[in-house]
């Protein structure tokens, strides 16, 4: 039984160790030189990558978190190769996802304060399936409104109106 523990535990150390050295390879590729730091997500199932960028935040948070979703996707695609194990991997630069998350459920309490106004809905566009999820989410307990998403690719939208 012990054995299976410290196997389990040195499992996990691993996975964490061989994430933060990825990490640090794709950033050296990318030319920045930011620390980062790997931890596990108990609740989610991930591992939690947090890159400390300074000066190279910009560069890898890239418009509206798109150069950060690709690192991030870049990072589960090499981790899976190497380790031969999917794993979900969430990588965060100088606390922008937790802001954007912010601004989202901001975003979202506004529009449901606007549908519950006016009594119209209100379509919310250009938001990545993340995006969307975190408004479906934000709204989930809203006893008067409700959340779908319509459309299909680039078109999707979310559209937030009045429960019937």
């Amino acid at each position: 039984m012990t054995t299976q523990i410290k196997k389990t535990k040195s499992k996990k150390e691993d996975s964490l160790s061989l994430t933060k050295k990825l990490t640090k390879k794709l950033l050296d590729y990318l030319g920045s030189t930011s620390k980062v730091d790997v931890k596990k997500d108990e609740q989610n199932d991930a591992m939690v990558v947090d890159i400390q960028a300074g000066e190279d935040a910009g560069l890898l948070i890239g418009n509206r978190g798109r150069t950060l979703n690709d690192i991030q996707a870049i990072l589960g695609m090499i981790y899976k190769r190497r380790s031969g194990e999917w794993k979900r991997i969430v990588v965060d630069v100088s606390g922008w996802r937790e802001k954007e998350t912010g601004r989202l459920n901001e975003l979202a309490q506004q529009t449901a304060e606007r549908v519950k106004a006016t009594g119209e809905s209100q379509p919310l566009y250009n938001l990545s399936p993340s995006q969307r999820r975190t408004v479906h989410m934000a709204l989930a307990d809203e006893p008067n409104i409700q959340t779908e998403s319509h459309g299909e690719g680039e078109e999707r939208y979310l559209l937030v109106s009045l429960k019937k």
